[in-house]
Formats: structure tokens, sequence, C-alpha cells
């Protein structure tokens, strides 16, 4: 299995479940999920990183595009329970310090740490 993506709103938020390998050939399929929830369900984006094994700089990329896209329309993005290696990514690009993560998708609905 190298990627699968699941979205589901919850009141003002639309999650994208992402479950698998997020590398250099899956993260178009990523790019355009974002791209098509943001446009469809709202600016609100939480991104579910619990079953996502793997992240490589393309992953990392289409972070930084979501959030750009998401902030640009007045909304914004959360990662909500990322495993060891991808939470270790965020930390050592910084990105965990411009998009917020949280322990949990309910929390990042929530907007509660």
């Amino acid at each position: 299995m190298k990627l699968r993506l699941a979205r589901r709103a919850f009141g003002d938020a639309v999650v994208v479940a992402v479950e698998g390998e997020l590398d250099l050939f899956t993260a178009p399929f990523l790019r355009d999920e974002v791209r098509e929830a943001i446009k469809q369900d709202g600016t609100r984006l939480v991104l579910d990183l619990g079953a996502l094994s793997f992240m490589d700089s393309s992953g990392l990329s289409v972070l930084i595009e979501a959030w750009r896209l998401a902030t640009g329309e007045g909304g914004g993005v959360s990662l909500a329970a990322p495993q060891a290696p991808v939470a270790r990514i965020l930390r050592t690009t910084g990105l965990d310090r411009r998009i917020k993560v949280y322990p949990d998708v309910d929390a990042a609905i929530s907007g509660e740490i």
C-alpha cells in the first residue's frame, strides 16, 4: 500500500486522513485532495497523519502548499497525530512552528492543545 486518502467534514472543518507513504510519487494525490477539500468543503483543514508511516520532502512541500492555500483563503491547516518519524521531520524542518500539531483529530478540530 502506497497512499490512501479519506475526506470527511466535521462542522466547519474538513478532515483528510492520510495513510501509507507520502513521497515523490504519492504527493500529487494529496495535493489534489487538499485543493478539492478546500474548494468544496471549506478552508479549515485538518490533516490526520495518524496512519502516515513515511514522509519525504515532497510530502513537506504539499503540507506547506496546503497551509498557504488555506490561509490565503482565510482558513488554516492543522496536523493531527503524526507518528514519531513524521513528527521528527516536522520538528527538524521547523514546520511544526508554522502549522499547529495536535495529539489527535478531536483536538485539532476543536483547536485545543
